[in-house]
């Protein structure tokens, strides 16, 4: 199970669009849907509204709850929440996922009655008149009964008068409210027998309402969290497995822990009932009721460690929600919730909210004994400060910086912008190369992909985005941490993934291979997209550690490690992207040893438009295609690479004499030849064909194909083109082709 395909892998590091593009490809949502996502029916939900308070509709992702993958909604606005449980879902994925199991969904209705001379005979008289009030109870709400719920039992509860009064005498009317919240159904049943129970018991019913404490209505979920996965922060496996342990202990010690330690729980559960249109203030009250059912209030979850040392966690809760009638279905986005997570009645969704409990107070206990609470929350928080403060996309990254590095407040916010504002993003790029961080540049591949690998010119210009990233001084081995996509991991050896692989071989040609280093790495490059993002990201990290340890390294030197990089992760590169990534310049290109670069002097910059499919662009698998139809059909394949090579010679002449004409036919042939080649897709012809219709001069994929992005050549109002774009659905920015970015 530990092994099982995760299709939403790296959701957190895609856009909003996205994300709701691969929502749709796999089926989780519709285009209706996704239109309805704002709510225009609030008028109809309370009195006196005067408008949408809005909050941040998310989704968790890397669940797995009783062997079925799901994608869990949840409204939130405190920074970490999401992030935090889907780091603990992807783990608890490695053990199995979360194993769930519910009790029928029973609500207590109580009708307290007053005024008795002999309690012990109004005890016998409802008893013996049991099925008469159960009967009544379900005239009342028929459609219930008929589904197989209704009112199923009767309870009876002594409690003391007050002041020296008579007892109190307390009916519980138990019901099955299926799949519905049922606070109304309960209600109408209570009310409807008091007449009834005063006839029986001579008393007066003082009132008959539902109880919010759902403890007939227990949820129960567990998950294994293998040993590899916990170790955090500079802490190893058992250290954090120890700690989580201790601080549970502490929490069902000690009350003012457990309220602390069972709030971090809710925030997780809060969310999902908000996002389906549940009342998260009844799951509340009846959780922490719940919680201080004993002598004192306790944890809501228990944690102990397996004899292979991995950690297993169990929650059990009251939940009672519903996902038929009321605010699940008045409210679109908590339609559109239900739907995402595809669940088939209350008692699912109630499961789904324990895991998510779980994972929550999972993600919290592990950083609680590790790095500490606050490290990981003030980064998230220091990313919504600057998008509060209007920081600019290209900015936005470096703000964040500077926040964490002084004080994560709005009015500081502001002020980083104001210094950084006035600079383009060109300019902000080359501040940022001369010191403040270390950059790689993003690029656009204008002509030549594909038939470079086989020793054919290729022309590439940086773009106005790149990568940054700051070498410090740590005592723990050596981490990576990328805030933007929520990833910190700590460097292991003996298991490295592809990121780590790529850092372990830039630092053994650094020759730091031995020394403790944090890298901080902030990518503003669209991942998998085919616009050079590893190849910036190693340009970055390696000028970060050249300069955190004083080394003396030539941007040659440089860019020969990166290129060792990217045969890493891509196989067979031709080196284009690492050569634009270090030396930031438009470039011909031709591979060989050494291969021939080239600087292309541009008369005037250009302005181009990017369009992103959302689709990832793997590099390797699109060269291996285009070898395989090499092979087979070599003649013709070898006259379409010298096609754009020759196309890639002229586009020299083009740029450096700004004939833009000539521009957008030589980008309009290299598309059509690609196509050929088979690395074109639907999503980037759909791309190509808008921008041509917009009025751009030439338009064609760009990088590996398959996915990733296209670019533009627009003579006239480029910003028309990438506010079609945008409303179609893909994600587009304009670009500026032809300053020096090194």
């Amino acid at each position: 199970m530990g092994q099982t395909e995760d299709k939403l892998s790296g959701f957190y590091r895609r856009s909003i669009v996205e994300r709701l593009q691969l929502l749709r490809q796999e089926g989780y949502l519709d285009s209706e849907q996704v239109a309805r996502l704002t709510c225009e029916t609030a008028d109809k939900l309370v009195e006196n509204v005067i408008g949408v308070f809005g909050l941040p509709l998310a989704v968790a992702v890397h669940f797995v709850i009783d062997g079925r993958p799901m994608v869990v909604p949840m409204v939130v606005e405190e920074p970490s929440v999401v992030a935090a449980v889907s780091g603990a879902a992807r783990r608890a994925r490695e053990g199995g996922g979360f194993v769930c199991e519910s009790d029928d969904p029973l609500l207590v209705g109580q009708i307290a009655i007053v005024g008795l001379s002999d309690i012990g005979r109004a005890k016998r008289a409802l008893y013996k008149h049991q099925e008469d009030i159960l009967n009544l109870a379900n005239t009342l709400q028929p459609r219930l009964a008929a589904r197989g719920g209704g009112a199923k039992n009767l309870e009876l509860v002594d409690l003391p008068g007050m002041d020296g009064q008579p007892d109190i005498l307390v009916v519980h009317l138990l019901v099955d409210t299926c799949d519905a919240m049922g606070a109304n159904l309960v209600n109408t049943m209570c009310e409807g027998v008091e007449s009834l129970i005063e006839k029986i018991t001579g008393g007066r019913v003082l009132f008959g309402v539902l109880s919010n404490l759902a403890d007939r209505s227990l949820v129960k979920a567990t998950a294994r969290f293998p040993r590899s996965v916990l170790g955090h922060g500079g802490r190893s496996s058992e250290e954090v497995c120890r700690g989580i342990i201790l601080a549970n202990h502490f929490a069902n010690v000690d009350p003012y822990r457990a309220a602390t330690h069972n709030k971090g729980i809710m925030n997780g559960i809060d969310a999902v009932a908000l996002a389906t249109g549940n009342d998260w203030r009844a799951v509340e009250a009846s959780a922490h009721a719940f919680a201080a059912r004993g002598r004192q209030y306790q944890s809501l979850t228990q944690w102990r460690a397996n004899e292979q040392g991995d950690l297993i966690g169990s929650i059990v809760l009251p939940i009672k929600v519903g996902t038929v009638g009321g605010g699940t279905r008045a409210n679109p986005c908590a339609e559109f919730s239900l739907k995402l997570l595809g669940v088939r009645s209350a008692g699912e969704l109630a499961r789904v909210m324990a895991a998510v409990g779980l994972a929550q107070n999972f993600a919290a206990l592990r950083a609680l004994v590790s790095e500490g609470i606050q490290r990981g929350h003030m980064m998230l928080h220091a990313r919504s400060v600057a998008a509060a403060a209007g920081a600019p996309h290209y900015l936005h990254d470096a703000v964040v910086e500077r926040l964490i590095q002084s004080e994560v407040k709005e009015t500081r916010a502001r002020e980083i912008i104001l210094e950084l504002s006035g600079a383009s993003a060109v300019q902000v790029d080359s501040r940022v190369a001369a010191g403040e961080l270390s950059s790689g540049f993003g690029k656009v591949i204008l002509i030549g992909e594909h038939a470079a690998v086989y020793g054919n010119h290729v022309v590439a210009a940086p773009l106005s985005l790149a990568t940054r990233a700051r070498a410090e001084d740590c005592t723990d081995g050596v981490s990576i941490v990328i805030p933007k996509w929520g990833v910190e991991q700590r460097l292991q050896a003996s298991h490295p993934n592809a990121l780590q692989k790529s850092v372990f071989l830039i630092l053994d040609e650094l020759g730091l291979r031995d020394r403790n280093v944090r890298l901080m790495v902030f990518p503003s490059i669209p991942r998998a997209m085919g616009l050079g993002g590893s190849a910036a990201m190693a340009v970055a990290i390696i000028r970060a550690l050249v300069q955190h340890f004083g080394l003396s390294l030539t941007d040659q030197a440089i860019n020969e490690i990166a290129f060792g990089s990217e045969r890493l992760a891509h196989g067979s590169p031709s080196g284009v992207d690492n050569a634009v990534a270090t030396f930031g310049k438009t470039l011909l290109f031709k591979k060989g040893t050494p291969p021939m670069r080239k600087e292309i002097r541009l008369r005037r910059p250009l302005s181009l438009v990017v369009g992103s499919t959302g689709k990832e662009s793997l590099t390797a698998p699109m060269v291996a295609r285009v070898r395989a139809g090499w092979k087979a059909k070599r003649a013709e394949y070898e006259a379409i690479f010298r096609e754009l090579d020759e196309l890639a010679l002229d586009t020299v002449r083009v740029l450096e004499s700004h004939d833009l004409d000539d521009l957008g036919q030589n980008l309009n042939r290299a598309h059509d030849l690609l196509v050929r080649l088979g690395v074109s897709s639907p999503e980037l012809n759909d791309l190509v064909r808008m921008a041509r219709d917009q009025g751009a001069l030439g338009a064609k994929l760009t990088g590996a194909g398959g996915g990733g992005s296209m670019v533009a050549l627009c003579a006239d109002e480029p910003q028309r083109l990438v506010r079609a774009m945008n409303q179609a659905g893909y994600e587009a920015f304009l670009t500026e082709v032809g300053g020096d970015r090194g």
